[in-house]
């Protein structure tokens, strides 16, 4: 029998490419979808799989992390070896505006989850997705595993519960439970709210003459950018250890929004300075210090280090949105 993975947030950028990766390794996928009125899976539609892969390997079940006795009967008629925790509102803007709801999808929606594998009576391996939004203004750098938490959003607050209920409950009832704390990471597949694909489409309609301007808010934030398919991988090499536990994925480097709004209209061979304007309305009420991680452990204990650096990184991003433009 192959192995049975449930991921949450399987039509988001990393639960599509964790997609891949499991069905590659001959995985049986089985992932959370909540039902709206609009059907459009993107990232689903776009997977690189076989359609024979498609069929006998990745099933989509409804459901909603705010509802447990959904979550409980998935379990039942799942049966899952390793659950992959990667749903959930995570953009750190929108937290702002909806601050109970971030942190009861969030929070209690990971509590919902370990209730589940703690009752299923069966082995589950679970990883949890992390963030170094939780160090908010750190008062060393880079951060690691042992960094003190200092989150300053909703959504950090959130992700911060969540992360110590993961530990509570694998220190508590002996789960198999990592958190992953990964910093930030990009791909064509980005949600189009994030400043990185925001920049790399906006490069893209102005490349094209469907737009002239790109607003953006703070371009002096610094970040720790990847390459989320490098970053995924890691996920599955977490669960696959002999002991639980918990990780920064980081590449060590950070850059500006400036950096990357340069490196972008480059690559698209424009000037930004004549496309690129400040819209205070997308400001942070709360900005994060500098956030760069240290990913020792992973590299020692993983064998995970990141390949793609961040010129290249940007490059992908643009050429894909010009692609798609072509």
């Amino acid at each position: 029998m192959p192995k049975r993975a449930f991921i949450t947030g399987i039509t988001g950028q990393d639960g599509s490419y964790l997609t891949e990766l499991l069905v590659q390794k001959g995985y049986e996928v089985h992932g959370l979808v909540r039902r709206t009125s609009s059907m459009q899976r993107g990232r689903l539609d776009g997977l690189v799989l076989s359609p024979a892969q498609r069929k006998d390997q990745v099933f989509l079940h409804y459901g909603d992390l705010g509802e447990s006795s959904a979550l409980v009967r998935l379990f039942h008629k799942i049966k899952p070896d390793e659950v992959y925790h990667l749903g959930g509102q995570s953009h750190v803007r929108v937290s702002f505006e909806s601050p109970e709801y971030t942190f009861d999808i969030n929070a209690s929606g990971t509590a919902r989850l370990l209730e589940c594998i703690r009752d299923c009576g069966q082995p589950v391996r679970f990883y949890h997705a992390s963030t170094c939004e939780m160090f908010g203004r750190p008062e060393t750098s880079p951060q690691n595993e042992n960094t003190p938490f200092r989150p300053v959003s909703p959504y950090a607050c959130s992700k911060a519960a969540s992360h110590y209920l993961t530990s509570c409950y694998r220190d508590s009832y002996g789960l198999f439970a990592c958190n992953g704390i990964l910093f930030n990471h990009e791909s064509p597949r980005r949600g189009e709210n994030f400043v990185t694909r925001k920049i790399a489409r906006g490069v893209a309609a102005i490349k094209q003459g469907r737009e002239k301007i790109l607003k953006l808010g703070n371009t002096d934030a610094r970040k720790d950018w990847g390459y989320a398919p490098e970053f995924v991988a890691a996920m599955w090499q977490m669960l696959q250890q002999d002991k639980a536990d918990d990780f920064v994925i980081a590449t060590g480097e950070a850059h500006s929004v400036q950096e990357f709004v340069e490196t972008a209209f480059q690559i698209a061979g424009l000037d930004w300075h004549a496309h690129v304007e400040t819209d205070p309305s997308q400001m942070r009420p709360a900005e994060v210090g500098l956030i760069v991680g240290d990913a020792s452990k992973a590299r020692k204990s993983l064998g995970w280090e990141p390949k793609t650096r961040f010129q290249e990184l940007v490059r992908i991003m643009v050429e894909a949105e010009l692609q798609d433009d072509a």
